[in-house]
């Protein structure tokens, strides 16, 4: 469940509904070879901000930053099950509609409004996910007015994070980012955006708290930025920036119980969104690093049981066999305390910490063990390599394969890409075949979690019993109906 039950993401969208044939425009995507023209990585800056004079530091900012600000209009087609259907046998319901020959399907389609900020010459834009997601058209409007059609080049649902591209001649000069390790709560920031379609909009507040997690999708990569600068529907993907005009955030989410603004603003640090984007143009995802380890928080019982003076770190409470902990020798009820002089403050930390390294390289982990401290060096393995293995536990204990949602079947069910998960073999004996699921049906929550992913459903997993009945919703894929469904695990 969501911390904030509240929470708004910042995509302002209207619902425009239309009769029309049974089509589904597939989502406008571009392949590495034409989307990623070469273009350098991008960069953190080093330079330190100078003493400013708040009587001019945010309107100079703003002037800097304003013409590489985009506005981010989407379009989404979804193709959904006539709600009049069940009602067309009904003597009544002919008599008085003249049997109207009532269509099956028809097409509904969605428009939102959204931010996004130019971060090269090449015409890349970086974004959120929820912005472009199952988007079957995208257009982009520069701060002169003139607009242009935009290819999704990648997108990392676990960040919210998305990068686009449109082909233009002289462009605005591409954003900066600024080091966002280095913001410190009760500094100045500001975010512009094009909140309720309003272009252009500057605002102004504070960093109010670092490494918020579990705002949004508790499955994700989260360290969101805290900030009170007002941020609206409209803002996702604008940038939230220091008083040099520096990106140090990208604007996401607001904690909100009237659907606007209330103080509390949520914003992706700028040094993961630069490691991201860098790998969506790159490769088209992001590569993940991994360890191998099932961790929790320390809490100040388990501390003072470990000898710790400090309930902050990692414990380790499982290793998977054969992954990169186990086999650098790491153990069961290890503490690790920092990663590369990094104090790792607590569980999502670290999990942050192994997937933005590359695969490959060595992490120097300081742990806690028989109430002393130990170097461990552990070599980061590939997420990819984790998803096999999650995906034999997921067969092991449900009789059942999964696969992502192709964007034709998400429109299907009325739903956006990145929503659900779909059956792609059964075990016959199974825990779920014995309950009636067949190939092709679509799990879309597990225990009142939201399932994007395999990964997402292993996290749920972790903490279910052998044995224990656990309360999956899911989509029939011959009658489209939803249903929850009471399943035994193994």
């Amino acid at each position: 469940m969501h911390r904030f039950p509240a929470l708004r993401y910042l995509m302002l969208g209207a619902i425009m509904i239309s009769v029309s044939t049974l089509s589904f425009d597939p989502r406008n995507t571009v392949g590495q070879s034409d989307a990623c023209a070469a273009s350098a990585p991008l960069q953190i800056s080093d330079k330190a901000l100078p003493d400013k004079d708040l009587r001019t530091a945010i309107s100079e900012a703003a002037k800097l930053v304003m013409p590489s600000v985009v506005h981010v209009e989407v379009s989404q087609q979804q193709v959904v099950t006539n709600p009049m259907l069940p009602f067309e046998d009904d003597p009544f319901f002919r008599f008085f509609f003249q049997d109207p020959g009532t269509p099956r399907k028809f097409k509904r389609e969605l428009k939102g409004l959204g931010t996004g900020m130019i971060i090269d010459e090449s015409g890349h834009i970086l974004t959120n996910n929820h912005v472009v997601t199952g988007a079957s058209s995208i257009n982009v409007v520069l701060a002169d007015g003139n607009a242009y059609p935009a290819k999704v080049v990648g997108t990392d649902p676990k960040t919210d994070l998305a990068v686009i591209r449109i082909v233009a001649q002289g462009l605005p000069p591409a954003v900066t980012f600024g080091d966002s390790d280095k913001m410190q709560v009760g500094e100045w920031v500001i975010a512009i955006g094009h909140p309720r379609g309003l272009y252009e909009t500057v605002t102004q507040g504070i960093i109010s708290a670092k490494h918020r997690q579990g705002i949004t999708d508790p499955s994700g990569y989260q360290d969101f930025l805290q900030t009170d600068a007002a941020i609206n529907p409209g803002n996702s993907g604008g940038p939230l920036l220091n008083l040099n005009g520096e990106v140090i955030g990208v604007n996401a989410a607001i904690a909100s119980q009237s659907g606007g603004f209330e103080g509390i603003g949520f914003a992706i640090p700028g040094n993961m969104a630069v490691h991201v984007a860098n790998a969506l143009i790159e490769k088209g995802k992001v590569e993940r690093g991994w360890i191998g380890v099932t961790v929790q928080d320390v809490t100040p019982d388990k501390a003072k049981t470990l000898g710790l003076t400090q309930h902050q770190g990692s414990l380790i409470i499982d290793m998977v066999k054969d992954g990169p902990a186990q086999k650098a020798g790491l153990r069961k009820d290890d503490v690790i305390l920092a990663v590369d002089g990094v104090t790792v403050a607590d569980s999502g930390m670290l999990r942050n910490l192994a997937a933005n390294t590359t695969v490959g390289n060595t992490l120097r982990l300081t742990i806690w063990r028989n109430k002393s401290k130990q170097e461990i060096r552990v070599v980061i393995g590939n997420l990819e390599d984790a998803a096999k293995l999650m995906s034999a536990s997921i067969w092991e204990r449900l009789g059942v394969e999964l696969r992502p949602f192709k964007p034709a079947e998400a429109g299907k069910f009325g739903l956006s890409e990145g929503q659900g998960i779909v059956i792609a073999r059964l075990d016959p004996k199974g825990p779920m075949a014995e309950v009636g699921f067949e190939v092709d049906d679509a799990i879309v929550q597990v225990n009142n979690q939201v399932i994007d992913s395999v990964d997402t459903l292993d996290t749920v997993m972790e903490s279910v019993k052998p044995s224990q009945k656990i309360s999956i919703v899911a989509i029939d894929h011959r009658s489209g109906q939803m249903a929850r469904v009471p399943v035994k695990v193994r």
